[in-house]
């Protein structure tokens, strides 16, 4: 039997990441980035006010959704409720990996589309 590692001539799958911005009422803030973590290919949340500042970056990994993240996000969530009730809109900025178009709703456009 021999050792040793096998190499291949395969080039690695690159992951293209795109990004798209999307506008809520302060009040569905929570309920929507709830359903954007389900989704799984979710990889940053950036809530920005109508003007463009940023007001929180929310980092996520890989199969975030799996194993009761809920519970694991709930300050973040609890932070986001409170900020829905002195906001009016909220911009929401998602950054997603994978092919576009993966069940996850309408794919972007060739600008959104970085590599």
């Amino acid at each position: 039997m021999k050792g040793g590692i096998e190499m291949s001539d395969e080039q690695p799958k690159q992951q293209h990441t795109w990004t798209e911005e999307i506008e809520v009422l302060g009040h569905e803030l929570v309920h929507t980035v709830k359903d954007l973590i389900a989704q799984g290919n979710v990889r940053r949340l950036v809530l920005r006010s109508p003007d463009g500042h940023v007001l929180m970056e929310i980092p996520l990994t890989a199969g975030v959704a799996v194993g009761g993240v809920v519970a694991l996000m709930a300050p973040v969530l609890a932070a986001l409720g409170a900020m829905a009730a002195l906001l009016a809109h909220v911009k929401i900025e998602v950054v997603r990996s994978g092919p576009p178009g993966d069940g996850s709703g309408a794919g972007p456009t060739d600008s959104q589309l970085q590599g």
